[in-house]
């Protein structure tokens, strides 16, 4: 028995920390944009923020925007108040003389009429957009001065249909927000080499850039308009097959969007939960299989924990979650420096032992159950 457990150790662990390490080369290799100084930008570009009850953040993200070091007529914000039972729509009308415009989604959709609210507002959104590139950020986000600037250079520069960039959590020193931070900067990695190496699609919905052209060539979210979440990894799929060879990742620290953390362990887990429970809905293959190595590789841990209490493998389970954080924090330094957060590390083996619970948990509830968010249960 004992033999047994060693070999199927063995073999996961190896397999995880070749992926692991690939994913790291692949972060390195990964060159820094650094636009032209002297060039002038001919982009226009639509931002489209989706908001539900963002009264506390959407002023802090607005001012953020309308102060980019960007022509004012090259750029507009498109506000999608997703029936808001706050102050959101009253503050973004204070905002209608700086290129910022509300569209309040109950106009289009009754409560309760869809399931996929978001993808709703996004779609009527880039329906009443002007700009060559739709820009998609989340209202509880904030963006560097530079942040349109450096993303219409790296556009004109090589001209993707489709651009994935960088996400921190700006996280305080509570230990749920830097666990957080944490995992978030390790997905980030993942989705920078991923995108880059073409390895699989990787994305996130709070720092986005597509084509116009791209989002009308792949009918926009016909076909998975209605699964609840999905309206960044399940959009980039589909121009992913329509334009394999135009996915781009731009890595620079002036296109870093800083988002906000939840506060409480249980909108953190709506809100993996959320997140996972659209790894079945994936087209793009390549990704499930590293989601499955993953998922199974953090069950054996578990269940070496389990069985801790009956046979005597405390010392193999040790062992294990050792090398598992040494490989990680070897993928983990570069990243961490790229996103400046190499402090956050002296956090990351105290995190070890609940992230392998919380990586099992969400990805069986993702799977399984159901989850609320924005005051919505969703199944």
């Amino acid at each position: 028995m004992e033999l047994l457990i060693l070999a199927v150790s063995l073999f996961l662990f190896i397999t995880y920390a070749v992926l692991i390490i690939f994913y790291r080369q692949s972060w390195l290799n990964i060159p820094d944009f650094k636009p032209a100084e002297t060039a002038e930008p001919i982009t226009k570009i639509s931002i489209i923020i989706p908001a539900r009850n963002e009264e506390e953040n959407i002023t802090a993200c607005l001012d953020s925007i309308i102060n980019q070091n960007y022509p004012d007529h090259l750029f507009e914000v498109l506000l999608i108040d997703d029936h808001s039972t706050d102050n959101t729509a009253k503050i973004v009308l204070s905002y209608r003389q700086q290129n910022v415009k509300l569209i309040p989604l109950k106009d289009f959709i009754a409560p309760g009429e869809i399931n996929s609210y978001k993808k709703k507002a996004i779609e009527i959104a880039i329906q009443q957009s002007t700009g060559e590139l739709i820009l998609t950020t989340d209202a509880d986000c904030i963006a560097t001065n530079n942040w349109l600037q450096t993303i219409a250079a790296f556009y004109e520069k090589s001209h993707p249909e489709f651009i994935v960039m960088p996400v921190a959590i700006n996280c305080s020193n509570r230990f749920i927000e830097i666990f957080q931070a944490l995992d978030f900067m390790t997905l980030q990695g993942i989705t920078g080499a991923s995108v880059y190496k073409k390895f699989h699609s990787m994305c996130n919905g709070a720092n986005l850039a597509y084509t116009k052209k791209a989002f009308i060539a792949v009918d926009g979210f016909k076909g998975i308009d209605k699964i609840a979440s999905g309206d960044d990894m399940l959009l980039l799929h589909k121009i992913y097959t329509r334009f394999p060879d135009s996915i781009a990742y731009l890595k620079s620290a002036e296109a870093i969007i800083q988002t906000q953390p939840v506060h409480s362990v249980r909108q953190f887990f709506s809100q993996r939960i959320r997140w996972a429970s659209k790894a079945d809905k994936y087209d793009d293959k390549r990704i499930f299989a590293v989601l499955l190595l993953v998922y199974f590789f953090n069950v054996w841990i578990l269940a070496l924990g389990v069985g801790a209490f009956f046979f005597p493998i405390a010392l193999h389970l040790f062992i294990v979650l050792i090398a598992k954080t040494i490989v990680e924090l070897l993928f983990l330094f570069p990243v961490a420096g790229f996103f400046s957060q190499i402090k956050l590390l002296w956090w990351f083996p105290i995190a070890q032992p609940f992230h392998v619970l919380y990586t099992v948990t969400a990805g069986w509830l993702g799977k399984f159950g159901s989850y609320k968010w924005k005051e919505r249960k969703v199944s």
